[in-house]
């Protein structure tokens, strides 16, 4: 019994990491106005769309940011946590605590976005540099933006480009700084129904 729960929860966790992830890509591009006709943006809307649609019905977009989106990208994280307490305690996590934990693994999956893009685009650069189609593309649009502040502030030496080094250490402090005490609080207060931890 205990193998069967095991593989039930992490297919839980495997569906709805996959579903945040391209949850929180789509939110990204729509932040970084990045292209949506690459055939890339285009599986995004359309996975995302069916439950995003009566949402933007009831929560409308304000101050180019898509609240509605960012709404059901919450609920599902909310949802994953508690089918995964359910499973593993039997109960579901306080409320409080919940959403603490919701949004540090949320800020946690942003960064670990933006890491994998990173390298992705550093490797990129390396085997086939002047590549250009609909994934480099993505890459290009989610990775640019935190390197292009770094390279005007650190010039390239001896034609190496270092941005990329100092962002991905940038991100992993945010990990450790930000992201893990909030995670932890969270816990702390969920006690011992944080069967998900």
């Amino acid at each position: 019994m205990a193998y069967f729960l095991q593989a039930l929860v992490f297919l839980v966790q495997t569906l709805f990491g996959l579903y945040l992830i391209a949850l929180v890509l789509r939110f990204l591009l729509q932040i970084l106005r990045a292209d949506f006709h690459s055939p890339i943006a285009r599986v995004l809307v359309t996975v995302t769309n069916p439950p995003l649609r009566p949402l933007r019905r009831l929560i409308p977009g304000y101050g180019g940011i898509d609240w509605a989106l960012l709404v059901l990208t919450l609920l599902v994280q909310l949802l994953e946590l508690i089918l995964i307490g359910l499973l593993l305690a039997g109960q579901i996590p306080p409320l409080s605590g919940l959403l603490i934990v919701a949004l540090g693994r949320l800020l946690r999956l942003v960064i670990y976005i933006f890491m994998f893009v990173i390298i992705i685009q550093v490797v990129l650069s390396w085997v086939n540099p002047h590549a250009y189609n609909a994934a480099t593309r993505l890459i290009y649009n989610l990775s640019e933006p935190l390197l292009q502040p770094v390279r005007r502030l650190l010039p390239a030496l001896g034609g190496i480009d270092l941005s990329p080094l100092v962002v991905i250490i940038g991100l992993n402090l945010l990990l450790i700084l930000l992201a893990a005490p909030i995670l932890d609080y969270g816990y702390s207060i969920s006690g011992p129904a944080a069967g998900w931890r």
